[in-house]
């Protein structure tokens, strides 16, 4: 295993380990728009249920997440929670759909589209998954989770 391949699984392991923004935040916040999506991997049975609270700028205050599943999956919800976190000055409906589509391309292209490191920060970790189908789809769930609630926080 080369360096930066044991970089970014000791990655993986720590976002798994020490997940950031798992556990549901309240619907209930006053100003917010909130909204609910529950994904699930049939083929590991890895699952994620991700809250996005929206600004009433609709620009996304953050997102919440729980769920189980393999490292991959959990490490992958947890860089998502980061780097919406990150975004300063919130991020529009347009920047997040530009960053779940960017991140998909580079999952499903076998390796061939590395994933960008000053966008996707931790995330880039992610980019050795593409080489292995059966496993994009336990990357891609939180990124689809979020993609699910935003359009449902309308």
């Amino acid at each position: 295993m080369s360096g930066l391949e044991s970089l970014y699984q000791e990655l993986i392991l720590e976002h798994s380990k020490r997940p950031h923004g798992k556990g549901i935040a309240d619907a209930d916040a006053a100003d917010l728009r909130t909204a609910t999506s529950h994904q699930r991997n049939p083929i590991c049975g890895d699952e994620i249920t991700l809250r996005v609270r929206v600004n009433p700028d609709d620009t996304v205050h953050d997102i919440t997440w729980d769920g189980a599943g393999c490292s991959i999956s959990q490490a992958s919800a947890s860089m998502l929670a980061v780097l919406v976190d990150d975004r300063e000055g919130g991020l529009t409906r347009a920047q997040a759909t530009e960053l779940i589509d960017g991140f998909r391309t580079a999952l499903r292209s076998r390796g061939t589209i590395p994933i960008d490191e000053e966008t996707y920060g931790d995330a880039e970790a992610l980019s050795g998954v593409s080489k292995y189908t059966a496993r994009v789809k336990c990357a891609m769930l939180a990124w689809v989770a979020f993609e699910d609630a935003l359009a449902r926080a309308s």
